[in-house]
Formats: C-alpha cells, sequence, structure tokens
C-alpha cells in the first residue's frame, strides 16, 4: 500500500521507537509543524526522515544575519531508499516563529518518489514496509547481540555505566544497537532496510565484533592511531 508523506530530508538515520530532536527554523517545516499541530487528535502527526546521501548536504543552520538559503531541489538519486516516519510527541514555539520539537521514530517505508513544489515542503510517495514480530531465531540472537554491545560499549567508553534498562524485545534491541553504536550512514541504513529482526541481529554481531576487534587493537599496539582509523561516521 503506498501513501504520500511530508518528508525531511536528513543527515542522519531514524529508526522506530528512537527520539529524535528537531530544530525547526525553514519556513516550509515551520508550515508542516504547524499543519501537524493542527491536525485532528487522532489523525497522523508524523512525517518521514530520509537520508540525504553522502555529498548532498543536509539542512543545518541559519545564516548570521537572516534565514538560511534555500537548499537546492531534492531529487530521488540524493536520498537512500528507505526512511522512518517520525511522530511528532513535543512542540514548542519559539518567539520568533522557530520550533523545537520532539519526535520518535514509527513505521518504516520505502521511497518510491519525491515531489517539491505542490507543498512548501519535500512530499515522497511511500511504500510502508512490514511491522516487525520476533521469531524464534531472534529470541535467540538477541542475547549474543546484546553481550557484543555490551563488550563493545565497555571498549568504546570504559569509565561509562553500563546500560541500565535492556529492551526484552529483540526488535526493539536491534534498533538501539543501530542508532546507539558507532557506523557509518550506509552501514546504519542497511540495518534500518533488514527485512526482519534476525537479519539485523546477524549484521550487528558481525559490526558489534569487528568494531570491538579494531578497539581492542588501538588500545594494545603502540602505533599511531591515524594508522588504524576509519572514516568517522557523519552521525
Amino acid at each position: 500500500m503506498s501513501e504520500r508523506l511530508p518528508v525531511f530530508p536528513l543527515g542522519t538515520v531514524l529508526f522506530p521507537g528512537l527520539v529524535l530532536p528537531l530544530h525547526i527554523f525553514e519556513e516550509r517545516y515551520r508550515s508542516l509543524v504547524r499543519e501537524l499541530v493542527a491536525s485532528p487528535e487522532d489523525g497522523p502527526h508524523e512525517f518521514g526522515v530520509v537520508t540525504l546521501r553522502r555529498g548532498v548536504e543536509a539542512p543545518s543552520s541559519e545564516a548570521e544575519d537572516g534565514p538560511a538559503p534555500e537548499p537546492p531541489p531534492v531529487k530521488l538519486d540524493d536520498l537512500y531508499p528507505v526512511g522512518c516516519t517520525a511522530e511528532l510527541r513535543q512542540v514548542t514555539e519559539l518567539p520568533d516563529g522557530r520550533f523545537d520539537i520532539m519526535t520518535v521514530g514509527r513505521r518504516r517505508f520505502t521511497v518510491v518518489d519525491v515531489r517539491q513544489g505542490e507543498e512548501p515542503y519535500l512530499t515522497a510517495k511511500v511504500e510502508w514496509l512490514p511491522d516487525e514480530s520476533s521469531d524464534e531465531i531472534a529470541a535467540q540472537l538477541a542475547p549474543r547481540a546484546l553481550a557484543a554491545f555490551r563488550t563493545y560499549l565497555d571498549l568504546l567508553r570504559p569509565d561509562s555505566e553500563a546500560i541500565d534498562t535492556v529492551p526484552a524485545d529483540p526488535t526493539v534491541l536491534s534498533h538501539l544497537i543501530a542508532a546507539t553504536a558507532q557506523l557509518t550512514i550506509d552501514e546504519r541504513q542497511l540495518l534500518l532496510a533488514a527485512p526482519d529482526t534476525a537479519t539485523r541481529l546477524r549484521a550487528e554481531l558481525k559490526l558489534l565484533n569487528r568494531e570491538a576487534g579494531l578497539l581492542a587493537k588501538v588500545r594494545a599496539v603502540p602505533v599511531p592511531l591515524s594508522d588504524l582509523a576509519r572514516p568517522a561516521s557523519p552521525n
């Protein structure tokens, strides 16, 4: 089933269940927020978040002497094919008309086409991806993925506290790992687009083991970090 959805192109990847705060300063997206706030309570208070490909500039900040210039039109090829809706949870309107909003990821979708001009903001025809449910394989993989995630976090931030609350649902856990680990946008997009939870957890196990091995090597080998560094994630 397809549907046309207002979309916000960003330089980050949103996953279902994860929180995404945004500062809205472009007039076209201020209009979108006003429309969402004014929509009926039982209506959809959500918009799509789609990730811009590398080399395409995302909206970042206002110019010092006024609003930022209008970015060039976004084409289908500028976007990754899979996105996630952001459900509006909290809105704070600032005196000058900007908004600070808090959203939560909700539903995954595939972008079929994009359209700019009929509405103030970008819209996309999307096809919804099936809701995920955890099966027996995912339930078996979840404890292994969690253990690998804890090892990775301990190597990454040895002085930080352990994870306080661990999601019991394997799907929620898979989204948390994907959003929290220091991965590239390409890697996060592959995880977002995974056909099911078990596939995502398997991929995360490989990524976490790779990253933990690299972190352990950096600690153990007295060579310049630049010799071992990978390109930093834009996230």
